[in-house]
């Protein structure tokens, strides 16, 4: 009984020892793993550097025509003529459209032989007034019958004008809304004219920058319709009052547009000039990490670990983006000269990150950027 006993006691101590091995080893690993350091990612740098950049602002823009009205009837009438095809260039006075004026021309047919006849009576009266033979009433209801006849026909004339439909002023058509034949109701829709040269765009400027806008000043206009083009014109107006829901105040510039690559509603980036250059640390666009608490950048510089050993890392900096330039920006606050600042790669970091730096492909960073494909 005694022996049993001790074999069962051995067997319990055998399985606590192996359970509290099995626990140590754990405990060990966890220990390790916790003081493991990921390796350093790897990035690009650059070098911050004091730039001197053009006062600008850059803002999005819309395009408008200088003229553009949508082209409609006048008076209702059957298309009788359409003499333009859609896309075409038309000249002010071109006749667009005619409607069927048959039912008018006769009534004007009849309206001038009334007025020939009430000309012919008043002539006639005319002559008796001065010879005495008919009273002075007969002679102003004549007068009278001659002016209404001869208004009555002009009258007509006028609505036969007005069913022929000319461009009012030179620029684009857009595409046809009616067809031969079609019954156009009053203010019906017959196509848009644009004129596209010159053009304006239109801008809205921040409150806090719309005292340093002029009339005059000038803008650079680019699209990405038309990669490595740039449109320069000139500021021409500036509204009165400032939006009470964006606190923007509209800017619009003149540009002259005669390939007429730009149109009308079309969205463009617009280079404001607000005055004199300025200096300002320029970097390449990704180099920044923007967010919605801030944007920033990573500095690599030397730190130190838990353990006092020293390492290359990066410190992570808020800073204050004004305004850019082709793969370019200009940072105003938060980066001094000579701060070497991660020029790729900044997605994947974190404060205190460990980094090596291989500089041997660098992201694009050129003021001007031509595409390939342009």
């Amino acid at each position: 009984m005694g022996k049993r006993l001790f074999l069962m006691l051995g067997v319990v101590a055998v399985l606590l020892t192996a359970l509290g091995f099995v626990k140590f080893r754990q405990v060990q690993s966890a220990v390790q793993a916790a003081a493991f350091q990921p390796p350093p990612e790897a990035v690009t740098s650059v070098v911050a550097q004091m730039q001197k950049w053009p006062a600008t602002m850059n803002v999005i823009g819309t395009m408008e025509a200088v003229h553009g009205v949508t082209v409609s009837a006048d008076l209702p009438g059957t298309v009788a003529k359409i003499n333009f095809e859609s896309g075409q260039s038309v000249k002010a006075g071109d006749v667009l459209v005619e409607l069927d004026t048959k039912q008018e021309r006769a009534q004007l047919a009849a309206l001038e032989a009334q007025s020939d006849l009430a000309r012919i009576n008043y002539g006639r009266t005319e002559q008796l007034a001065k010879a005495g033979v008919v009273s002075k009433a007969e002679y102003d209801q004549a007068t009278a019958q001659q002016k209404a006849t001869a208004a009555n026909a002009a009258e007509i004339r006028a609505t036969i004008q007005r069913k022929t439909i000319r461009a009012p002023f030179s620029g684009i058509l857009g595409i046809r809304k009616v067809n031969l034949g079609q019954y156009l109701a009053a203010g019906g829709a017959i196509v848009s004219l644009q004129s596209l040269n010159p053009i304006y765009v239109n801008v809205g400027v921040p409150q806090q920058a719309a005292g340093q806008v002029r009339v005059g000043r000038t803008l650079r206009v680019t699209s990405e319709d038309s990669p490595g083009k740039v449109f320069t014109g000139r500021v021409t107006a500036i509204d009165s009052v400032v939006d009470q829901a964006t606190r923007n105040i509209q800017v619009q510039a003149t540009l002259p547009n005669p390939a007429g690559k730009l149109r009308p509603g079309m969205f463009v980036q617009v280079d404001v000039g607000l005055g004199s250059s300025r200096q300002v640390i320029e970097l390449p666009a990704s180099a920044i990490s923007y967010a919605p608490y801030g944007d920033s950048v990573f500095i690599i510089t030397d730190l130190k670990d838990p353990k006092g050993h020293s390492y290359r890392g990066v410190r992570q900096q808020f800073v204050k983006v004004e305004g850019s330039r082709g793969d370019q920006v200009a940072v105003v606050s938060g980066v001094k000269p000579g701060d070497e600042v991660v020029s790729s790669g900044v997605f994947k970091l974190r404060n205190g990150a460990a980094v090596q730096v291989n500089n041997k492909v660098q992201p694009g960073n050129n003021p001007a950027p031509k595409p390939e494909d342009s």
